[in-house]
């Protein structure tokens, strides 16, 4: 996609601070963190969102999955982060290619509690 900002990123027209690549998947920090640690986790393959997944996926959602709590751990996160993929417009994606925030360290909690 030409005017997909994670496409650029993945195509090196936009610089990113890189925490993981390895031909299929990308990671790099978030230029807006909302926590000490906040990073994105992104298929270089185009995926408007996980709405448009299905069965031919299921390798790449999994791979995703289970590379998120290495990549925290990696960041120090030993004592837990918070995984979150927006899905859609009510769903508050911003960016539509599919991307898992990694986010940890002083964080508030989803939930208030009065």
């Amino acid at each position: 996609m030409d005017d997909c900002v994670f496409c650029k990123i993945v195509r090196g027209d936009i610089p990113c601070r890189k925490v993981y690549d390895d031909g299929e998947l990308l990671a790099f920090h978030d230029i807006h963190p909302v926590a000490q640690v906040h990073i994105m986790l992104i298929p270089k393959l185009h995926l408007a969102s996980l709405m448009e997944a299905d069965g031919s996926h299921e390798a790449l959602l999994g791979k995703m999955l289970l590379l998120a709590p290495k990549l925290a751990k990696k960041q120090g996160l030993s004592n837990g982060f918070r995984t979150v993929i927006n899905t859609g417009k009510g769903g508050g994606q911003e960016v539509f290619h599919l991307h898992i925030h990694i986010i940890g360290g002083n964080i508030p909690p989803m939930v208030r509690r009065d």
